[in-house]
């Protein structure tokens, strides 16, 4: 089971210089919520941007570097096909992709569940969210954040379903 765990803006900005463009605790809370205890795939930057393997969770990085040295505890694939077969291996674990741009693209086809996260602002960003044809996917949750002494924006917490 494929699911998309990120954070935009309004203007679907995701990043800026390998990393987020805003500080939201709340989100940080709910994206290890949403991945701990499950296999993770980021992208090299994306991975790189985290600056270790995550604790608790399957590290897995999708990179067209092969001689790129990553820990042991990381699984790399080489490519989009490598990792497809690993997915289909394993249909009922919960495999959460979590960027860059060029992975949320590459997986649109597959990807079961969203859970994005929508923050009420706009941010100077590098790298925008792909188009998601959401037409494909009912929302089943949405939970609204307000902003407080830790998160200064008020956001939203969605949940789709491809349908």
């Amino acid at each position: 089971m494929l699911t998309y765990v990120w954070a935009q803006d309004k203007n679907g900005t995701i990043g800026k210089n390998g990393g987020l463009p805003w500080h939201l605790p709340a989100d940080m809370h709910h994206f290890q919520k949403l991945t701990t205890g499950h296999a993770m795939l980021a992208g090299r930057t994306t991975f790189e941007s985290f600056g270790r393997p995550l604790p608790h969770r399957k590290n897995m990085v999708l990179t067209s570097h092969p001689k790129k040295d990553f820990p042991d505890n990381v699984t790399v694939f080489n490519t989009p096909n490598s990792f497809l077969k690993y997915a289909d291996a394993h249909p009922d674990d919960k495999i959460c992709i979590v960027g860059g741009a060029q992975i949320f693209k590459l997986f649109l086809p597959y990807v079961d569940f969203l859970c994005r996260t929508v923050i009420n602002g706009t941010f100077d960003g590098d790298t925008k969210m792909p188009k998601i044809d959401y037409s494909k996917f009912e929302l089943v949750k949405a939970v609204n954040g307000q902003p407080d002494q830790k998160n200064h924006y008020a956001y939203r917490f969605e949940t789709y379903r491809r349908i």
